[in-house]
């Protein structure tokens, strides 16, 4: 009984969670209107600073340390993802952004084979090829290749899949904490010097990462503040879902947040994906979920 209560709540709290995560990509489309991506990523991580500062500082961080450059690697990869993600946010379906996104345990289960040596069972390759299947039926390449948004989607995938895999190696040296602020860290320091470059170097094919910072004024303060606001919340729900039941089973929730993206984005303006890319979403939710069912 106690068990079957540990995953009911591990679920509400996903569920939770990938709804409050759909939510803030709105706000993240709403400011992406008054400013760059790379000020949403500014804004989306100097809260995250702040309130796991305000966290160690309450708790001084007990660990052993010693990774530096792992660290350091940790919150570069998760910082270049996030910006190809919120830069396509704000350019193509919501949902499509998040699907994009969601391809990143496809990719961790390649790279914990290549560089942690670890097993991969038949089922698991079996998901990687579904998965990458599904990549080519969104992406859709034509003559011309991929576009932008498809490299830069496919790129917030392998981005965060490396950061990914450097925290599972992470985690045996450092405080959850100090992972999670070497993140939010770069991703706050790194706009300001992309800021200062962007005066000097700018050029549109680099407008993903590069840009000028715009004071929000009225009711863009609203939405930089929820977009910070609910992806910390997103978080916490998200790490009390890990908590309370199995890996593998939270995993394949989370999967839910697709089809929350696709919904917030229909309010949005967004058209319906069309029978092609809704196919491809399919194969890489169920790609996603034969790889959290081999955890």
């Amino acid at each position: 009984m106690q068990s079957i209560k540990q995953l009911n709540s591990g679920v509400k709290y996903m569920v939770l969670a990938s709804f409050i995560f759909a939510i803030m990509g709105a706000f993240a489309k709403l400011a992406s209107e008054h400013m760059s991506s790379l000020e949403v990523v500014f804004f989306r991580n100097i809260f995250g600073v702040a309130i796991i500062g305000y966290a160690v500082y309450k708790k001084p961080m007990i660990q052993q340390g010693g990774k530096p450059f792992l660290l350091l690697f940790r919150g570069v990869m998760g910082f270049v993802a996030v910006l190809a993600y919120f830069y396509n946010i704000a350019n193509i379906p919501l949902g499509d952004a998040v699907t994009f996104s969601k391809t990143a345990p496809i990719f961790t289960a390649i790279f914990a084979w290549l560089f942690l040596k670890e097993k991969l069972s038949l089922s698991a390759w079996l998901a990687v090829f579904i998965g990458f299947g599904g990549i080519l039926l969104i992406t859709g390449p034509t003559g011309i290749g991929f576009t932008k948004y498809d490299i830069l989607g496919i790129f917030s995938g392998v981005g965060a899949a490396l950061a990914y895999t450097s925290v599972r190696e992470l985690k045996k040296y450092y405080d959850t904490r100090a992972i999670v602020l070497s993140f939010t860290l770069v991703g706050t320091i790194g706009p300001i010097i992309l800021f200062i470059l962007s005066k000097y170097f700018y050029m549109s094919e680099l407008d993903f990462m590069l840009g000028e910072f715009v004071l929000p004024k009225g009711i863009v303060w609203f939405y930089v503040i929820a977009l910070g606001v609910l992806g910390t919340l997103s978080q916490f729900f998200m790490t009390k879902a890990y908590g309370e039941t199995k890996a593998g089973i939270v995993g394949a929730v989370s999967y839910s947040n697709i089809v929350f993206a696709i919904l917030v984005g229909l309010l949005l303006g967004d058209s319906l994906p069309n029978l092609i890319t809704t196919c491809g979403i399919i194969l890489i939710v169920f790609a996603g979920i034969m790889v959290a069912r081999t955890k």
